[in-house]
């Protein structure tokens, strides 16, 4: 298919997370034809486990399952995980990127002068975050609100709707920059699952994708690859760019739960307080699940005794910051966990199991681990060099993929940052 002007653009992004919706966004601004592939729907936000179940749970797509059982999620959607995520913003740790020749500050700067990046009012902490922080802080722990990204007028307490897709508008999410690069001029195509891409004398020049059941082409002079730490790297497999078995990290999770007597919660802002632990590699952090999460976790494990306990239940999030290995195939994810990281949730899980018996609470289980942040399979410094280009001409990648060390972190405010300097980068070059 020769290019022609209706399918010639100047950047094609494929994905809208963060990374990519931030691309779109100021490359639209500058006026530059833009197209945004995305495999997932544009539908509205219901905040609904249904929606959240076929942008996130379909296995193969949005979930995955390692040889150790443990599970792997992924928003499949327009805007990404954030759709979906709980709305936690912690910044860039900016030394580990000045490392790689990669200075976010004046990105972040910018970033912090636009988007509601601030902790919760006291109004909107829940009883089960307010009985744990208090619980905490008691036994000494660093126990503070967290950064969300989350619109204060707009939430509702007694709402657990941050992990379905918020339907109010009060959670802050890249569909909110994807709105803006429509706006201006963004063309973005849902439903559209890229198949590989194009190359010339080593040089990106396009991209093939499948829509309504047709396979097509189309060009651009730049090609952003931000379809995520899984996704990114299949794609480049596929276009016979990368060796198949991507290395990575998923920063794995363990819920941590007990029952308090005459407890009422249930519904509050998950992950309004915590505590980071950099040294360990480890942060806790409160986390409301909405009835039909909590009572997988307990049947998960087999504590069908506490399943009708879900409203006196005070739940501790457990995150570690995993080595990165594992690897990806075309339809597969394996990252099972290694010592060291075995050893960091044990840590971490007794440290919640303190603060849960300092809270009062009794009757206390965990859940297996699952992950949500995968990334790290196309480093900078590896994968991609400063300016996040790969060794194809042309083509950038822009999510969690490029992240260059093993995480732990929310990324949400890291790759809007990434794509913040590289369309800064596009527009000077």
């Amino acid at each position: 298919m020769q290019a022609t002007h209706k399918n010639l653009f100047d950047v094609i992004v494929i994905g809208s997370g963060p990374g990519g919706a931030t691309v779109a966004r100021e490359m639209a601004r500058q006026g530059q034809r833009v197209l945004i592939l995305e495999r997932g729907s544009n539908a509205p936000l219901t905040g609904k486990l249904s929606q959240m179940a076929a942008i996130a749970a379909i296995p193969g797509r949005g979930a995955y399952f390692n040889r150790d059982a443990s599970l792997l999620v992924q928003g499949v959607t327009a805007g990404g995980s954030s759709a979906i995520n709980f709305a936690t913003a912690m910044a860039p740790p900016l030394p580990l990127f000045d490392a790689y020749g990669v200075d976010l500050r004046a990105a972040l700067s910018a970033l912090q002068s636009e988007l509601p990046l601030a902790p919760l009012p006291d109004n909107l902490l829940g009883p089960a975050a307010q009985q744990l922080l208090q619980a905490a802080r008691s036994l000494g722990h660093n126990w503070q609100k967290l950064d969300k990204m989350i619109y204060p007028s707009l939430c509702r307490t007694g709402c657990w709707r941050c992990v379905y897709g918020c339907p109010y508008g009060a959670k802050w999410s890249a569909r909110n920059f994807l709105e803006q690069a429509i706006a201006d001029g963004a063309e973005m195509l849902t439903g559209a699952t890229v198949r590989k891409i194009l190359q010339q004398d080593s040089t990106a020049v396009g991209v093939e994708y499948q829509h309504e059941g047709r396979l097509q082409r189309v060009y651009a002079g730049r090609i952003v690859l931000a379809a995520g730490g899984i996704a990114s790297p299949q794609l480049l497999h596929a276009s016979g760019l990368l060796a198949a078995g991507a290395s990575h990290f998923s920063d794995p999770v363990v819920a941590v739960m007990g029952s308090l007597q005459g407890l009422h919660a249930g519904a509050e802002v998950p992950m309004a307080a915590g505590m980071h632990l950099p040294e360990a590699g480890i942060m806790l952090a409160d986390m409301s699940l909405p009835r039909p999460m909590y009572q997988a976790f307990a049947m998960q494990v087999g504590r069908f005794d506490r399943l009708l306990a879900h409203q006196k239940t005070l739940t501790l999030m457990v995150k570690i910051r995993d080595q990165i290995g594992g690897s990806i195939g075309t339809r597969w994810v394996n990252k099972s966990l290694q010592a060291e990281d075995q050893q960091k949730l044990r840590h971490g899980v007794a440290l919640a199991n303190t603060i849960l018996r300092q809270a009062g609470a009794t009757q206390i289980f965990k859940s297996w681990h699952f992950a949500a942040h995968p990334g790290g399979s196309i480093r900078i410094g590896a994968g991609v060099d400063s300016d996040l280009q790969s060794s194809t001409k042309n083509l950038f990648v822009c999510d969690a993929s490029v992240i260059p060390t093993a995480w732990g972190l929310p990324p949400t405010l890291t790759l809007l940052c990434l794509g913040k300097r590289l369309a800064d980068h596009l527009a000077s070059a």
